[in-house]
């Protein structure tokens, strides 16, 4: 009995590693040994695979529409300037003596670049004022490779924005979105020509809004981005998942001059405010009063027995301006601009500029505690140089 089963269990072992060969060289045949079963061996070249939609891309969050709808209008901005370069052997005097003048200054041309944006079929392109400035000569690159001189139509420092004109037809130009109905966490694509290497879109998120105390311009309102923005980016787009324009890319936080995922536009409705007015008029008109306003620190607020610590405190008064025409005075705290409250110096800035010059607006300061209400008749803000407010 016991050599049966030997004999029946080595028969079986044979029989099994026969069948695997078999399997493995000719599955066909293991096939037909295991009552005509085929495709017993997975072969994955012949498995149907279920292909991909061709919209697969954009259904699982693409954004290639909305660069395709932007890029068009985003150029690029070359710019070059005269300067006048002094060789420094002329310094040592035995060097001078023995050549003299000949080697003088000389004339070299500095060239920079940056983006713009074309807002109007019209030929008009926004970009930042330091992209431009000082510029002798403006060329603008548009994406389907067609050049233009640019000229300036106007600009302004404290926002950092200016105005340039091309000739030429059949200009694509974007649609300005609306940045009040954005959010924190918004996808956002930034357009540019980041290092000179050419349009490049990258993505980000709105990292804040209304950012503000950078001291990077007079007037901010920031949006902040994590979207990479790099020298070269200035003056581009920052469009939303749409592709509409929510701002202009204006500055990055950087210790390395490249990008640290902190960068910030210029939101499109200061940029349409600032640019209807430079159309217009060529300059931007805002509202002053003349005043040295101050932040409340709470080194203040407990140096002058403040209870609040919201409002501007007004460190100085321009004789015979505005202000001081309607009788305020240093150490009065500014809370509310026609009805409007005041939590810092930005806040004071922002709703004086918008009023109209003429317009008489009522003002309402702190003073020895007390409220005291003043009729302030606006003037026109002095147009104020980049290299004055640096």
């Amino acid at each position: 009995m016991r050599r049966h089963w030997l004999l029946f269990a080595q028969t079986v072992t044979i029989g099994l590693a026969i069948w695997f060969i078999v399997a493995s060289l000719k599955p066909e045949w293991a096939g037909r040994m295991l009552g005509g079963t085929e495709n017993v061996r997975l072969n994955w070249s012949t498995v149907p695979v279920q292909e991909a939609p061709a919209n697969l891309v954009a259904m699982q969050g693409s954004y290639r529409e909305a660069a395709k709808r932007a890029m068009p209008s985003v150029v690029n901005i070359y710019t070059s300037k005269a300067s006048r370069q002094r060789n420094p052997m002329l310094d040592d005097p035995n060097f001078r003596r023995f050549f003299g003048d000949r080697l003088d200054e000389q004339d070299e041309k500095q060239f920079s670049l940056g983006s713009g944006v074309i807002v109007s079929t019209q030929g008009y392109i926004l970009t930042n004022n330091h992209v431009i400035e000082a510029a002798d000569e403006i060329e603008v690159a548009l994406a389907d490779g067609r050049k233009a001189v640019g000229k300036v139509v106007g600009a302004d420092a404290e926002t950092d924005l200016a105005v340039i004109k091309i000739n030429l037809e059949n200009l694509p130009s974007i649609t300005l979105g609306r940045v009040e109905q954005s959010k924190v966490g918004d996808v956002v694509l930034a357009i540019g020509n980041p290092f000179g290497v050419g349009q490049t879109v990258t993505m980000g998120i709105v990292s804040a809004l209304g950012r503000s105390h950078l001291g990077i311009n007079t007037f901010e309102n920031f949006i902040q981005t994590d979207a990479a923005i790099n020298p070269g980016n200035s003056g581009g787009a920052l469009i939303d998942a749409n592709g509409n324009l929510l701002g202009i890319n204006t500055a990055i936080y950087s210790r390395s001059g490249g990008s640290l995922g902190i960068g910030f536009a210029i939101p499109v409705s200061t940029v349409k405010t600032v640019m209807d007015s430079i159309i217009s008029t060529g300059q931007v008109v805002r509202g002053w009063i003349g005043v040295e306003p101050q932040d409340i620190t709470p080194e203040l607020a407990e140096s002058f027995g403040l209870g609040q610590k919201t409002g501007a405190i007004i460190a100085g008064v321009l004789r015979d301006g505005p202000a001081d025409r309607a009788g305020m005075r240093p150490g009065d705290i500014l809370i509310a601009v026609d009805g409007q409250t005041v939590n810092d110096t930005t806040e004071m800035l922002n709703l004086i500029a918008q009023l109209r010059p003429g317009k008489t607006a009522r003002i309402t300061v702190l003073r020895k505690h007390q409220q005291a209400s003043l009729d302030v008749v606006i003037g026109k803000r002095p147009l104020i140089r980049r290299e004055q407010r640096e």
